[in-house]
């Protein structure tokens, strides 16, 4: 299967420099709408598909984002790679404002998201030990370091529902739990890739200490909008190295995320409700369909 990448935007990164044959399209969900249209295009002979996560113009609050229709909109435009990139707040003193952090595990603290492609009719349960894609961090550690990007492998990322930001209270917890950084968006939408068989990874981008640190004022959108523009333009060079690199990757994934679904369907043939079969056939329709 020849690689198609997403890449999904977060705060600050609506747009991706470099792109060639751009055209924005409405892709149609069985989820209802995505956060906007999707941008295809190419970057050095690569097939790109770009998302702005709260749409252009940072129109969606984190928790009325359709992350369901935005992974399904992206599994039907024939996306097999996901790179996500997020503004986050830090909990370590070694990851200041301006690191970028390539985590491997995450906390779900949402809870009023939809978190499943899957319910009545079709129950599916995929396995989310490991929920980031190796073979996709290894690719943007290697264009970080090539482009001088402060960049650190591994770390757990704390999601919240939002959209305001942390109590000290909740800070200090988090920090006590061995959280490394929190934001607002990457749950459910790194579970809803998994169930989609889409290779996904994180690109947390550090604005702020969130609100625990003694030495920096509180967590203010003037603070963390002013570290977005910097770091914005360091993943637009970073994604102008990496998708080209992903594209060169040629079969199954070695870590299984393109397969992912094999054994997760529970519900067998007879029982399966035909109304959710044809809303998963993007999603789920190499199991479903054979």
């Amino acid at each position: 299967m020849a690689s198609v990448i997403g890449i999904i935007g977060g705060s600050g990164l609506y747009q991706i420099d470099g792109m060639t044959g751009i055209e924005w399209r409405r892709v149609e969900s069985s989820f209802g709408e995505p956060s906007d249209q999707l941008c295809f295009g190419v970057i050095d002979g690569a097939r790109i598909v770009f998302l702005p996560r709260h749409g252009r113009g940072h129109r969606i609050p984190p928790t009325e984002i359709n992350f369901r229709a935005n992974i399904d909109a992206l599994k039907r435009a024939g996306v097999t790679d996901i790179v996500s990139i997020s503004a986050v707040g830090s909990f370590k003193e070694e990851l200041p404002p301006g690191k970028f952090v390539l985590v491997n595990q995450f906390i779900d603290r949402t809870h009023v998201r939809p978190k499943s492609f899957f319910g009545t009719g079709l129950v599916a349960h995929v396995g989310m030990g490991h929920p980031v894609c190796a073979r996709v961090g290894d690719a943007l550690e290697a264009a970080g370091i090539a482009h001088g990007i402060s960049m650190h492998r591994g770390g757990t990322y704390l999601c919240i529902e939002g959209p305001q930001f942390s109590m000290l209270a909740e800070s200090n917890l988090y920090r006590g739990w061995g959280c490394d950084v929190i934001g607002m968006t990457n749950m459910p939408e790194a579970k809803l890739a998994r169930e989609a068989e889409i290779c996904y990874a994180t690109v947390a981008m550090v604005t702020d200490f969130d609100v625990w640190h003694p030495d920096h004022d509180h967590v203010t959108i003037d603070m963390v909008v002013k570290v977005v523009q910097d770091n914005a333009e360091r993943a637009k060079n970073l994604i102008k190295s990496v998708v080209p690199a992903l594209a060169r990757h040629d079969g199954p994934c070695p870590h299984g995320c393109r397969h992912a679904l094999e054994h997760a369907i529970i519900t067998a043939p007879d029982s399966r409700d035909p109304a959710m079969v044809k809303k998963l056939d993007a999603v789920a329709g190499r199991v479903l369909q054979r």
